[in-house]
């Protein structure tokens, strides 16, 4: 039998990827997606992607979406009650792993153990190690499409927010920022990959500056 799991959804190219891989695992199977937001924007907590995105990707994937709820400039205690809520519904059914798209950074997977062995899971990391230039090369070969929807302005120009992550996004990349943004110097949005039954189509909105970052509204197509 398979091992039932939910994924934690950002809705961008790392979170894509891993459930690519865990599909093509028949060890594993996908039983929802998890994705935290913010009650004040209903947007993604993370990078601030639209709720009503983020709901599209999941019925396109064809798997159902688990969402966890944050107040506006939550802290680690109320993300991390949020989410013990959401994922005890989970575990009452059986399943008793998460798994994560992280690629190298070991202070968040530290963090990431620590929380699920406290809520009683496991954790896995599909894509973890992989080499982050091929990794962001397979992911754009293989059919995925996205776009930037936030960047850290101290790492690469604002100019990158609201552009495809195509071959001439990362050859374009300074080259002290990681092919993959994983250290946060960019977030994406995927808006088409083979896993979808068919490709999303949205609108590159206004800019919003908090400090450093640098976020592109991305809206359904009308």
């Amino acid at each position: 039998m398979s091992t039932p799991i939910i994924l934690a959804w950002s809705g961008g190219k790392d979170s894509a990827l891993a459930l690519s891989q865990l599909q093509a695992d028949d060890r594993y199977e996908i039983v929802s997606l998890l994705t935290t937001f913010t009650h004040d924007y209903e947007r993604v907590s993370m990078h601030g992607v639209r709720r009503d995105l983020i709901v599209q990707q999941a019925e396109l994937l064809g798997i159902p979406l688990a969402e966890s709820w944050i107040n506006k400039g939550a802290g680690n205690a109320s993300y991390e009650a949020a989410l013990s809520t959401t994922l005890s519904k989970f575990q009452t059914q059986g399943v008793q792993t998460i798994a994560f798209g992280d690629l190298y950074l070991e202070d968040i997977r530290a963090y990431r153990d620590n929380l699920t062995t406290r809520l009683g899971m496991s954790s896995l990391y599909p894509v973890w190690g992989e080499e982050t230039l091929s990794l962001a090369l397979r992911f754009i070969a293989d059919g995925f499409k996205a776009t930037t929807c936030c960047v850290d302005t101290k790492q690469i120009p604002e100019e990158f927010c609201g552009r495809r992550l195509d071959s001439e996004f990362l050859n374009s990349l300074p080259e002290s920022a990681d092919p993959c943004g994983e250290n946060g110097e960019f977030h994406t949005f995927v808006f088409d990959c083979p896993l979808m039954s068919s490709p999303i189509e949205i609108e590159v909105g206004d800019v919003h500056r908090d400090g450093q970052f640098i976020f592109r509204d991305l809206l359904l197509a009308e």
